[in-house]
């Protein structure tokens, strides 16, 4: 292949997996962009740095006079932008493997049991039906029943003593 159709085909798979006419540019924003992604990534600075580099050198060969190919690169430089296009492939690259890892700080290490919510529903003709009055009574009834014991225990002790 050649530096130019590596990087051609690393600038097509970035353009098509952030949906970005912008391409590699878009790949190394997006790193530029992401808080602490050497934090997560021990490639991160080494990867981005390259990008860089690459890009520029890109520029230099399709842009500048007397600057090409054989002046430019080293057979390493193809062989790098290849691997990285691999690990986009494999989801090894370095936004890949921040996010998951971000993603992974995020969720609890063992799922915690969630609570069972069990709703009854209440039938239609009831929701519209007040209490009636002789239930209320009885209530009344059986709170006053209970306050007069109370009383009458509270009496008798207080007799006793």
């Amino acid at each position: 292949m050649g530096f130019i159709d590596s990087y051609k085909h690393l600038e097509k798979i970035c353009g098509e997996i952030l949906k970005d006419d912008r391409r590699i540019n878009a790949y190394i924003d997006e790193m530029e962009n992401t808080p602490k992604g050497s934090r997560y990534v021990s490639s991160w600075n080494e990867d981005l740095k390259r990008l860089k580099h690459y890009r520029w050198v890109r520029n230099q060969i399709v842009h500048e006079p007397n600057c090409n190919e054989s002046n430019m690169c080293a057979p390493q430089d193809e062989l790098w932008l290849n691997n990285f296009y691999s690990r986009i492939m494999n989801g090894a690259d370095p936004l890949t493997l921040y996010r998951k890892s971000a993603l992974s700080q995020k969720k609890p290490s063992s799922p915690q049991p969630q609570p069972v919510k069990i709703e009854y529903n209440t039938p239609t003709y009831m929701n519209n039906r007040r209490p009636h009055k002789k239930h209320n009574i009885k209530i009344a009834m059986g709170f006053l029943a209970v306050g007069f014991a109370l009383l009458a225990v509270i009496i008798y002790l207080a007799i006793k003593m």
